[in-house]
């Protein structure tokens, strides 16, 4: 028997329990999960968060049959809403509206403001995820009362008034930090920070595409400050990218640990939403069907 499969009592807390007799059944019986139709979990930690385990299947998800069905998708520095393609495109498959917020990237208080009103646009209740920098907005906007959960994709997540430049000089530098140039208050990277840094492990014809639109940030940006954190109080999902060279991984596990977050590890560069659409699709379900299973609980 496999060793993440002993503890019988942890699975059927885990899953439904037709899909955990199922799975226990099945184990004694030999059955490999594929004959099952699962795939991998996640395993929750000590810490309170969330790793996948190799072996251990849940039921694979056909299509989308309940929960929070609005998805609204913020990009982060050096990106555009178009990065979530690969995700929204899932998720529409999944049966779920996703939005995908176009960042001026000027100020914080900015884009907020036009995530806000991205969600006010929702017929209901939302899941607000957050790459990179986007972390930061929907860190202040996941406030927003039609915010169900948080989803943080190797994004920063600062608590209120946090100076998140000083938090991150605890952690390795990443490599892409030194390629960012300012020019009349703007900044952006270089080609070779961007494509080798930022991009690491895309396609380099869909990385050179995504360079060439790439979003200049103001040079005050990093600077501005949450004035609260929306994770202290919404259930939160955070991706930590281990291959990361934007955003140091240790940083990622901390920031994850902190809050909290059901966790999962995938092996990718900073944009996983591009190279592993799936897994980051897989979370953000999980994200909408446990926010309306918590509500349940607690009715």
């Amino acid at each position: 028997m496999d060793e993440h499969l002993d503890g019988r009592s942890e699975i059927v807390a885990r899953w439904p329990r037709r899909d955990a007799l199922k799975l226990i059944a099945a184990t004694a019986a030999g059955t490999g999960a594929a004959m099952l139709g699962l795939q991998p979990a996640l395993r929750v930690t000590a810490a309170g968060a969330a790793t996948p385990v190799a072996g251990t299947p849940v039921p694979r998800r056909r299509a989308f049959g309940g929960g929070v069905r609005n998805v609204v998708l913020v990009h982060g520095a050096y990106a555009d809403g178009s990065c979530w393609t690969e995700v929204i495109e899932r998720l529409q498959a999944a049966g779920l509206t996703a939005t995908a917020v176009q960042n001026p990237l000027t100020s914080l208080a900015d884009d907020v403001a036009h995530t806000r009103r991205v969600l006010a646009l929702q017929d209901g209740p939302a899941i607000l995820v957050g790459h990179s920098f986007a972390g930061t907005v929907i860190t202040e906007a996941g406030m927003d009362p039609g915010v169900a959960g948080l989803v943080y994709i190797a994004a920063r997540a600062p608590d209120a008034g946090e100076d998140y430049t000083a938090l991150a000089k605890r952690f390795p530098t990443p490599p892409a930090n030194a390629g960012i140039v300012y020019k009349d208050g703007f900044g952006a990277l270089t080609e070779d920070a961007f494509l080798n840094d930022f991009a690491n492990g895309v396609d380099r014809v869909r990385a050179r595409a995504l360079y060439a639109v790439q979003g200049r940030i103001s040079e005050t940006l990093f600077g501005d400050r949450t004035s609260v954190a929306a994770w202290r109080s919404k259930p939160s999902w955070y991706a930590i990218s281990r291959q990361d060279r934007t955003t140091s991984p240790e940083l990622e596990h901390f920031l994850a640990t902190r809050m909290h977050a059901t966790t999962i590890e995938i092996d990718s560069g900073h944009l996983s939403l591009i190279t592993h659409p799936h897994q980051v699709t897989e979370l953000i379900l999980e994200a909408a069907g446990s926010t309306v299973a918590a509500r349940s609980t607690s009715a």
